[in-house]
């Protein structure tokens, strides 16, 4: 590991208990930064309403932290809207921000058009999948933005069981993003989630920077904003323990493609010859082939929309 990176694992790697919610709340009471958290969700009604439930009830009326919350559907044929809703949150639907530019399928699309449709200073992300959802993920994310000024992004870190064993999560990231982050972007080795869903920055960073519109969004963020910010400007939090729903062993194939795409693409902004992906499953003849897109597109930094300008200036 580079000496670079052990400093900064001592200098910029937390826990919840280094920033209790008290301490938290001065910051945000001396600065008057405001906090908005962004939920993107697509058919996650068996989990959106207790996480927003949660967040409702511990910061925003047990105390004042976070000043709205907004889910942002991308598409649901489910009641995620509806469930978001009644549990509180503001709902958005992705093909009804930006509609000058048609929406393109994708985690990384909808975490785009959030700035759109958010005012916070600081801008939050949670999956919608969590269960065992603790508002702390909130809290131990946003508290380095709110007390430490040289600060510009924070990813939360946490255990990823799977089955029932201890670590086994993250399957992905083990065997992709970490090996190119290692030998890519040495700097990064640090992160412990570097494909994290959950991680808070400042408005003024997140909206200089382009977003992959697909499963490529987390790795992008993290190596355009060491770029744009450096790695002191980056920061984690261990938050305990995360619970959610795994993906099939295909999904994965197909979201580690998106994932190495946007690594080549910052590598050398080259072209792909075959942005493609082609994956088998046994059927009544053996094996077939099931070729999927690899997702291709990003989107530019939120500065250069002309709407968002718009709504700044107004």
């Amino acid at each position: 590991m580079l000496r670079e990176v052990e400093h900064w694992l001592k200098a910029r790697s937390w826990s919840l208990s280094d920033r209790p919610l008290q301490q938290v709340m001065a910051a945000k009471r001396a600065t008057g930064q405001s906090v908005s958290v962004v939920l993107p969700a697509l058919n996650e009604e068996a989990t959106v309403g207790a996480i927003v439930t949660a967040i409702r009830r511990d910061l925003v009326r047990r105390v004042p932290l976070v000043d709205e919350i907004v889910v942002v559907d991308s598409g649901s044929t489910d009641r995620t809207a509806e469930v978001a809703a009644a549990a509180g949150a503001r709902v958005e639907h992705r093909d009804t921000i930006l509609p000058r530019i048609p929406a393109l399928p994708g985690k990384g699309e909808v975490l785009w058009r959030s700035l759109m449709v958010t005012r916070g200073d600081l801008v939050c992300f949670v999956d919608a999948d969590l269960r065992e959802f603790s508002s702390d993920f909130v809290t131990g994310i946003v508290g380095p933005l709110l007390t430490d000024p040289e600060v510009h992004l924070v990813k939360a870190m946490y255990d990823r069981p799977l089955a029932g064993a201890a670590g086994q999560g993250g399957r992905v990231t083990e065997l992709m993003a970490r090996p190119l982050l290692n030998m890519h972007w040495p700097l990064l080795a640090g992160f412990v989630q570097p494909l994290g869903g959950e991680y808070a920055a400042r408005r003024s960073l997140l909206e200089r920077l382009p977003f992959p519109v697909g499963y490529g969004v987390e790795l992008g963020m993290l190596v355009d904003a060491l770029h744009t910010v450096g790695l002191d400007a980056l920061a984690q939090v261990d938050v305990g323990v995360r619970h959610h729903r795994h993906q099939d062993g295909q999904a994965l194939g197909r979201m580690a493609a998106a994932i190495y795409r946007t690594a080549q693409l910052r590598l050398a902004r080259g072209h792909l010859l075959r942005p493609a992906l082609t994956q088998f499953e046994r059927g009544p003849q053996g094996f077939e082939p099931h070729t999927h897109p690899v997702d291709t597109e990003e989107r530019p930094p939120m500065t250069e929309i002309a709407e968002y300008t718009a709504r700044r200036v107004a």
